[in-house]
């Protein structure tokens, strides 16, 4: 929504000038960055014309600016989103977050986020912090999320974080053959070059994540994934770590080495199509913060992981004979000539 419009004659001190740097000199209160932004989405008019940024201006032009709100000014504004609420009374609202939704505003996702619809589904959670969010899961990551709905009650919570009594079990699809279960317990701190990253680090916040095999398929494995800490990207992270990473993963998936020979074209396509990480929040149990009972929700995969499953399925049942047992790094080899180019709680 524009805030407003602004009119501007061009002076002859400014005759000659580039547009954007004109209107840098008349409209102070704006950087020059933003002004171009403008220019370029055609929110500027030069005698009722749209221009590129390197358009001259001369004495007497007319410049019309459609001056666009800051986007950060919706951070905090309810906005009519549907929740999948699973449980909710007066203290809790455990909801199933889609893939695709930011669960808290941030640089490039100032709204549609999840705190814009609790605004909207509870106005009255404004006056608790992070509107009653106390963990987190990433945009591509979907499933179960509990939000506190009184004071007390995220105190309550927070506190069961710090202690690890939160039970949080995921699944999720992995490149590769894993053979045992375990855990991995390995720091996690910012990557050191690349910042918006996380990754391995000895000066990282203590991690630990156990995994379980449910199903180990030719090229791809299914586990259950227990977090013990809730640490930024911390399954994805602990699994491209074992060198097993998340089948769709666009940050920390290893795209370039799939093992493309030991795939039927029917699972590469609908591999390559999953665009998102195969990561879900599954099940959830906590201490009710009002009656101390101990409570538990699961739901079921969401219809692209099952979907994902199902080939991965049909794809082991016409192997007609059984593949080697080769770990992910015996793939390498064999696929390199195919490569093709081309503060919270925080779960994962």
């Amino acid at each position: 929504m524009n805030d407003d419009e602004r009119l501007l004659i061009v002076p002859d001190t400014h005759a000659g000038l580039r547009v954007d740097v004109a209107l840098q000199q008349l409209l102070p209160e704006f950087s020059r960055s933003k002004l171009q932004e403008w220019i370029k989405d055609e929110f500027v008019l030069v005698n009722q014309s749209y221009v590129s940024v390197k358009h001259k201006v001369y004495a007497g032009d007319e410049i019309k600016v459609i001056v666009q709100s800051n986007p950060e000014n919706n951070a905090f504004l309810p906005e009519a989103i549907p929740l999948n609420i699973i449980f909710e009374d007066e203290t809790l609202l455990v909801i199933n977050k889609p893939a695709g939704m930011v669960v808290h505003p941030a640089i490039g996702n100032w709204s549609g986020t999840l705190l814009n619809a609790l605004l909207y589904h509870m106005p009255d959670i404004a006056h608790i912090p992070r509107c009653g969010i106390v963990h987190r899961l990433d945009k591509e990551t979907s499933g179960l999320l509990v939000v506190a709905k009184t004071l007390n009650a995220q105190t309550h919570l927070v506190q069961q974080l710090q202690a690890r009594s939160v039970k949080r079990e995921y699944r999720a699809i992995v490149w590769g053959q894993l053979w045992k279960n375990g855990t991995v317990n390995q720091p996690i701190g910012r990557h050191p070059s690349i910042r918006t990253r996380m990754a391995i680090h000895l000066s990282g916040r203590p991690a630990v994540t156990h995994y379980e095999i449910l199903e180990r398929f030719g090229v791809h494995t299914y586990l259950r994934c227990n977090l013990e800490t809730g640490r930024t990207h911390q399954i994805r992270v602990h699994m491209q770590y074992l060198k097993a990473p998340i089948v769709g993963d666009p940050v920390y998936g290893l795209k370039s080495i799939m093992p493309i020979k030991s795939m039927s074209e029917a699972l590469r396509q609908h591999v390559l199509g999953f665009n998102r990480q195969a990561l879900h929040a599954i099940r959830l149990g906590l201490i009710h913060p009002l009656s101390g009972e101990a409570m538990e929700w699961s739901i079921d995969l969401p219809d692209d992981m099952k979907a994902l499953l199902e080939i991965i399925r049909a794809e082991q049942l016409s192997v007609t004979q059984p593949l080697e047992d080769l770990s992910f790094d015996d793939y390498l080899d064999e696929v390199s000539d195919d490569i093709d180019d081309d503060m919270l709680e925080d779960d994962e």
